[in-house]
């Protein structure tokens, strides 16, 4: 069964085959980073511009990859939610289209779904139950997931995802956008003992996060300080900074683990490429004895694997989409507390 992905949810037209839910024929993916760099984040109406000028090119390079023409597809799924809308729409409009004019299926995917099965393409696949912590630029949560298609929000971030967090701190520190990465590679050469930030747990016993907090007071510790200070000790900065969202993202996960009776545990999304997390949470789980399970690389930030992917087990069951559905910017799930089961 082969399915065609489309992901437009920000600021990368993705498009992807895949076979029976696992088997990658083609992965293709159009970044926006040099768009977007100069303005030190997404543009929305940008990143629907370029989503235009994208989609047929980047649709046709998957299929030409995966050596398919559309007639041999059996569906097409596309990210319906949650994302920037007019980015959303591009490719959902497009996905439409194409399923009608090639009489195929249509699947309308969770843009967070996605992600959360992309643990069942890591090496190995993660095994249900398991919780997972879903990090990104737009998304930061907490998630319980008893088999495919029944998962429960047990937290969410009540301000700034982390990944936001990073790109704010890093256009304060001068180091541009996306700055995910580059923080990550600058903490490696800092000392997180020299500037220790409070860590931002909220309530250690609930899952939600706030990154809002720490985002304010690595500006603070900036203007509070000589320029040239700044410049000489901005890897220590990064590297504080970096310590103290590790060390809360890999407290909530591994206490998530411990209240649902987890054994598997698993982190997706962008911020999952952050070698400092990966490094914390292989050490954490070591010594909890818990199996974690990371997506490769390119399946962390925003893909169409991860939508073709899901699809794949909606496939014949109502999942299926009418042409007349919309696309929607935030997600649908309810926050479960903590007990809940």
């Amino acid at each position: 069964m082969r399915i065609l992905g489309i992901e437009t949810s920000c600021d990368e037209t993705a498009a992807a085959v895949v076979a029976d839910g696992t088997q990658i024929l083609s992965s293709v993916v159009a970044s926006q980073v040099d768009v977007h760099h100069r303005y030190g984040g997404v543009v929305p109406e940008l990143a629907s511009r370029m989503h235009l000028e994208a989609i047929v090119p980047v649709v046709q390079q998957a299929l030409s990859e995966a050596s398919l023409k559309p007639e041999m597809l059996d569906a097409v799924a596309a990210t319906q939610g949650p994302g920037l809308v007019g980015a959303l729409l591009v490719g959902f409009s497009f996905a439409k289209a194409f399923a009608y004019a090639h009489r195929l299926p249509l699947l309308a995917m969770d843009h967070l779904e996605g992600h959360l099965y992309s643990a069942l393409l890591s090496d190995p696949p993660s095994v249900f139950p398991f919780v997972a912590l879903l990090a990104s630029g737009g998304h930061t949560g907490i998630y319980y997931l008893k088999a495919r298609g029944d998962y429960q929000l047990l937290g969410q971030t009540r301000d700034d995802a982390a990944g936001e967090a990073y790109d704010k701190v890093a256009k304060m520190l001068g180091l541009g956008y996306p700055g995910g990465a580059v923080i990550d590679r600058l903490a490696q050469q800092g000392d997180p003992q020299k500037i220790v930030f409070t860590r931002p747990y909220l309530d250690k016993e609930r899952f939600d996060f706030s990154f809002s907090g720490i985002k304010t007071a690595v500006q603070r510790y900036i203007a509070s300080n000589p320029e040239t200070w700044v410049a000489a000790h901005r890897a220590d900065i990064a590297a504080g900074f970096q310590a103290a969202v590790v060390d809360v993202l890999v407290h909530k996960l591994l206490h998530a683990a411990k209240i649902k009776r987890c054994r598997h545990v698993a982190v997706v999304g962008g911020v999952a490429a952050n070698q400092g997390l990966r490094d914390r949470l292989a050490e954490a789980a070591a010594h909890k004895k818990l199996c974690l399970h990371i997506p490769p690389m390119a399946l962390c930030g925003d893909n169409a694997v991860m939508i073709a992917s899901a699809a794949h087990h909606y496939l014949g069951d109502p999942k299926s989409t009418s042409l007349q559905d919309d696309v929607y910017s935030r997600h649908r799930r309810t926050v479960c507390e903590p007990d809940g089961s």
